[in-house]
């Protein structure tokens, strides 16, 4: 007999904006490959039609390790270009490898694009580099926080002038992280009133500025969810000025080592049950979640993984958007939904693209989740209402062969991800669905 899984669309939840990814830091590469294969690389991941159809591009705005070559960082494509010129003034032929990618993504329908900051320029910290030096120290200068500002805003206006559609920024990421030299890459430690005090700065410049009325700060971006989270969520949303500006949370998903063990539906609920406590109503997105694993895996394992954290942080955590850390991977380890070869300029697609299309191609913005309830434990489900009146169920089976069942008549469309097949669309009977050892799987109905 099919397993029986049952839809209760009259009950809802939260209203999805989308998917997406940063273009970090892959996008200053394959920005400058050959026509042919970076626009290919880019329609595999925003094309609505050819590819994933994700909406949001997490634009990497760099603190300038790139020009001045100051800092360890472990490969040279983690430096990232700043606009700002030692002059003061901006040059904004930089980064034109990045900004191709951030364009590229907009022409083919990326409509929601986030500018976020590691570090604020070197010229404007404590130790004169985009890292600290001292663990947990924050490294830019107090008194360059109203420079950092408007440095920023004036990057977004440029951008909005030239058309790209930003609808966040978020100035600080990962505040709670070390951030000195040792950690490979740009960053900068903020301290909880820190974090306050420069988002209500931004927050205050941002309402001076007619052309950003409708962009929004995103923030506070906070590494892990068990560690400071809370703390960094009371800093924005405690403050009325800042809220007036930031209509969510921003969260990023690890759990790292010894603890990552811990990243389980507990994780979630609990930061779940203090948002309603404390904050009702007030969105959260997760911004940012790899695996934190050496090696490259193309294989069922990680994109089963990726599903169990997507489906958790959407059934469980609520959120309204999920972006993966990076969009394309050059290095040996279990990221991004593309692999690329820089010595070929070719790339590679591992299981976990296809996984993460059962999601953003079938479930667009303005899907509303709904219930449906099945027995414990897996397969699991989670399902939504589209905008165009259909549902998508998406199924995850990380066991042996099995039927499901969605306890009504008629037909639908089975699309399949396992390791022979990939999104693969097969018509269906709603009242017997086939699901594939370890595979995940979205029926249309």
């Amino acid at each position: 007999m099919p397993i029986p899984f049952t839809l209760h669309t009259e009950k809802t939840y939260q209203t999805i904006e989308g998917f997406g990814a940063s273009g970090a830091w892959w996008a200053q590469l394959v920005g400058g490959w050959p026509e042919g294969i970076r626009r290919e690389i880019l329609k595999l991941l925003y094309s609505k039609t050819e590819g994933l159809g994700m909406a949001t591009y997490r634009y990497n705005l760099g603190g300038g390790s790139k020009e001045s070559g100051r800092g360890n960082y472990w490969t040279p494509m983690r430096r990232a270009s700043s606009f700002l010129k030692e002059d003061g003034g901006y040059d904004w032929n930089r980064d034109a490898e990045a900004v191709w990618c951030l364009k590229e993504a907009v022409r083919l329908g990326a409509d929601d694009v986030v500018l976020f900051a590691n570090s604020p320029p070197e010229r404007w910290t404590v130790t004169g580099a985009a890292q600290g030096s001292i663990p947990f120290k924050a490294n830019l200068r107090r008194r360059h926080e109203a420079d950092f500002t408007r440095y920023v805003l004036d990057v977004t206006e440029h951008f909005l002038a030239e058309g790209i559609p930003v609808t966040f920024v978020s100035p600080i990421n990962e505040p709670f992280g070390p951030w000195i030299d040792k950690a490979g890459q740009e960053g900068c430690h903020y301290h909880p009133a820190g974090v306050r005090r420069l988002m209500r700065r931004f927050a205050e410049e941002m309402d001076k500025r007619p052309a950003l009325q409708n962009v929004l700060l995103s923030g506070a971006e906070n590494n892990d969810l068990r560690l400071m989270n809370k703390t960094y969520t009371r800093a924005v949303l405690d403050d009325p000025v800042i809220r007036a500006r930031l209509d969510g949370i921003d969260v990023h998903g690890y759990v790292f080592q010894p603890l990552k063990f811990l990243r389980d539906a507990g994780v979630a609920q609990r930061f779940r049950s203090y948002m309603d406590r404390r904050y009702p109503g007030v969105p959260v997105r997760m911004s940012e979640w790899t695996h934190m694993q050496g090696g490259r895996d193309y294989g069922m394992g990680s994109a089963l993984e990726q599903c169990r954290v997507m489906m958790q942080d959407l059934a469980i955590l609520n959120v309204v958007s999920w972006q993966c850390w990076v969009a394309v991977s050059e290095a040996d380890y279990c990221d991004g939904l593309i692999y690329i070869n820089p010595e070929t300029q070719t790339f590679d697609i591992p299981k976990r693209y296809y996984a993460f299309g059962n999601f953003s191609v079938h479930v667009p913005r303005g899907s509303v989740r709904v219930e449906v309830t099945g027995p414990s434990p897996a397969p699991g489900a989670i399902a939504f209402r589209r905008p165009d009146g259909k549902t998508a169920v998406i199924f995850r089976n990380p066991g042996d062969a099995a039927n499901v069942s969605l306890a009504q008549s008629g037909a639908g469309v089975l699309y399949v991800t396992d390791e022979l097949r990939s999104l693969a669309a097969q018509k269906i009977q709603l009242d017997r669905i086939p699901l594939p050892a370890r595979s995940v799987c979205t029926v249309v109905l």
